[in-house]
């Protein structure tokens, strides 16, 4: 079984828990009934959104490919996602990023070289940048909102023409519905002033939008979708993971370490029970 538990924002203390197909957040908080310290987690914004339906075109496409080739394209598009906004997150930092630069495949967790399509989604943000110019104001920024019960991590927040934007990235041909909710869950929480980000104190007006990278249905490779705040959706696609997941933390159970221990045939042979051969009632003919 992979666990994963990275930690996104060391000065408030928050890890992002991943356990097979669940993510939550945690942070540690004051219980508020013995004003001890205590785990707070909550489930992902990715998670919850998830839980959105779909809708046909997705439905039509599962239906084409199958389950599992569908399983399959859907692992190899999100290492290629993984890697490319590790990439992103590099080129923000100010960090050079070549053609042979490596990144983390999270499925195999080896440094690999770029494919030739996470290149063309990185040179696609590239020019996106430069022709627009946006003024970075913060990146991978971690949002914990205890009030509504989720944890996500915003991908880009800058200003462009004066106008802030927060920006999530997606290397998808498609934008689906649920993309939206996640766009829009992470905008409350900082609009509210329940969660401050470093530096940043223009929350009056922020505007959402998701930018496809790598995009091959136009010359410039990149597709600008400037998205409604569809907010109270996420709302109900979280009551929506509440009835279908429930509980407030990740399942905890205890295995031994040492599931069943090696023996050797003869002691697996000797603990084989006995299997007895019925007998066959001869049969005779009459002549």
């Amino acid at each position: 079984m992979k666990k994963i538990i990275p930690e996104t924002d060391k000065e408030r203390g928050i890890l992002q828990v991943t356990i097979a197909d669940e993510r939550w957040y945690v942070k540690q908080v004051t219980d508020p009934a013995t004003k001890l310290p205590a785990l707070k987690y909550v489930p992902s914004v990715t998670w919850i959104a998830g839980h959105y339906p779909k809708g046909i075109g997705f439905y039509k496409w599962l239906a084409d490919k199958g389950w599992d080739e569908s399983q399959a394209i859907k692992s190899a598009a999100g290492d290629k996602g993984s890697k490319v906004h590790e990439a992103i997150s590099a080129i923000l930092r100010g960090e050079e990023v070549r053609i042979d630069s490596k990144f983390i495949n999270p499925s195999t967790e080896q440094l690999e070289e770029l494919t030739l399509e996470e290149c063309d989604a990185i040179k696609s943000f590239v020019d996106w940048k430069n022709e627009n110019k946006p003024e970075s104001i913060a990146w991978d920024v971690t949002v914990f909102s205890e009030k509504y019960g989720y944890g996500g991590t915003i991908d880009y927040i800058c200003k462009i023409d004066r106008q802030v934007y927060i920006i999530d990235f997606k290397t998808s041909a498609e934008v689906w519905s649920e993309y939206e909710l996640q766009v829009s869950a992470y905008k409350h929480p900082i609009e509210s002033g329940e969660f401050n980000v470093e530096g940043f104190t223009e929350v009056s007006d922020i505007k959402l939008a998701i930018l496809q990278i790598g995009y091959r249905r136009n010359k410039a490779g990149y597709k600008w979708n400037e998205i409604e705040d569809k907010f109270p959706l996420f709302l109900a696609a979280r009551q929506i993971w509440a009835n279908e997941c429930g509980g407030q933390a990740p399942k905890m159970r205890e295995y031994p370490i040492v599931l069943s221990p090696a023996v050797t045939v003869e002691q697996a042979m000797a603990g084989k029970p006995e299997v007895s051969t019925p007998r066959r009632k001869a049969s005779v003919s009459a002549k």
